[in-house]
This record gives structure tokens, sequence and C-alpha cells, in this order.
């Protein structure tokens, strides 16, 4: 699986803005045979895990393992 890294700055800008107004859009999560894949949303996770808050507000599609696929791509 292929990983990438986040903007530093970025992180950084939603950090604050999450501190100050909260998340505003939630991340996509793709949850396909019972796992969970989040496939849009990794600054805003990442900020998330940063500021130690302990859940985030997520949109879950159920997919099959070729959308799962797709989306790897």
């Amino acid at each position: 699986m292929r990983t990438r890294s986040n903007d530093p700055q970025k992180v950084q800008e939603l950090m604050d803005s999450i501190a100050q107004i909260g998340l505003q859009v939630p991340i996509d999560v793709l949850e396909v045979d019972g796992a969970y894949y989040g496939f849009s949303g990794c600054h805003r996770f990442e900020a998330h895990q940063r500021l130690g808050l302990p859940t985030i507000r997520c949109k879950i599609r159920r997919g099959t393992k070729e959308t799962l696929r797709h989306h790897l791509r």
C-alpha cells in the first residue's frame, strides 16, 4: 500500500482552525467487509491526533473490494 506524508503547514493550519471552531468537514471512510479505510481527510485526521482528540466525525460509506481497489490506485 502506498503512503504519503502530510503537508506540515496544512496540518498546523487545520489544528488552529479545529481548536477554534471545531471540525467543519468530516473525513470519509470506506467500510469493506467490516474493515474501515480512510480515503479522504488525512490532514484533518493528523490534526485531530496531534490535538489529542479521542474521536473524529466521519462519513462512512459501504463499498466492495473493487471499490477499495479503485481508491488505492
